[in-house]
């Protein structure tokens, strides 16, 4: 999360978006104290996250092809997904 002040925000409105869009966040501030906050609508772009979450599904799918695991079951998929809403 970035911070600015109200008339660094007003002149770098747009490059503020940019980063909003992005995924971060931006407070404003007005004479050092908190105003506001622009956040993402749809949680924006994550792309970290993404690529990391993409890097450790490749791991996962490499360490099951490792050890000769025959695919899930759609019966075991369920099982798996239930266990993961406790």
């Amino acid at each position: 999360m970035s911070t600015v002040g109200a008339s660094e925000a007003k002149t770098h409105l747009a490059a503020l978006l940019d980063k909003v869009e992005a995924g971060e966040e931006v407070t404003i501030t007005r004479h050092g104290r908190p105003v506001a906050k622009l956040s993402p609508i749809n949680g924006g772009k994550d792309i970290a996250s993404a690529k990391a979450a993409a890097t450790a599904l490749t791991a996962l799918r490499r360490s099951i092809a490792a050890r000769n695991h025959p695919p899930f079951t759609a019966a075991e998929l369920d099982d798996y997904r239930r266990e993961g809403r406790r």
